[in-house]
């Protein structure tokens, strides 16, 4: 296969612990839906459920698919400030050098936001249910008295 970005042949390699299509001149990677879903869950350990939408805003690229040769669609990448390609057939997503870290970078931050969401509506659960319980409607009925 021939880089979408610079046409030098793919190579095998190993990144990220994930082994994946890279270019040894520009330093891109190919990876299928499943390298990029592995890629993700390095980080995500919440499920592919709470990753939210992939693909938002999509426009052509000038670039073209290494398998296929159809042209790439660019889109922002679940709504974050990062945009990648892909091909509109399924066969993979195009990662220039270094965006691999910033998707490492986003899940890890999605993550934690959704731990931290997830902990405020625990601690918002438990107080509704105290001011629920007898004792409290008691405690605030003899205010009154």
């Amino acid at each position: 296969m021939k880089c979408p970005n610079c046409g030098a042949e793919l190579a095998t390699a190993k990144r990220d612990g994930i082994e994946v299509e890279a270019c040894p001149a520009c330093r891109g990677m190919w990876l299928t839906r499943q390298e990029l879903d592995q890629l993700e869950n390095e980080v995500f350990d919440l499920g592919d459920r709470w990753k939210g939408s992939l693909v938002f805003h999509e426009v052509t690229s000038e670039r073209k698919c290494p398998e296929c040769s159809q042209p790439l669609g660019r889109f922002q990448y679940r709504d974050y400030d990062l945009q990648l390609e892909y091909c509109q057939e399924g066969h993979g997503f195009w990662l220039e050098e270094g965006e691999d870290k910033r998707v490492l970078e986003l899940m890890r931050k999605e993550e934690a936001a959704l731990e931290r969401s997830y902990a405020a509506e625990s601690g918002w659960a438990a107080q509704m249910k105290h001011w629920r319980s007898p004792a409290f409607i008691d405690r605030i009925r003899d205010l009154f008295r």
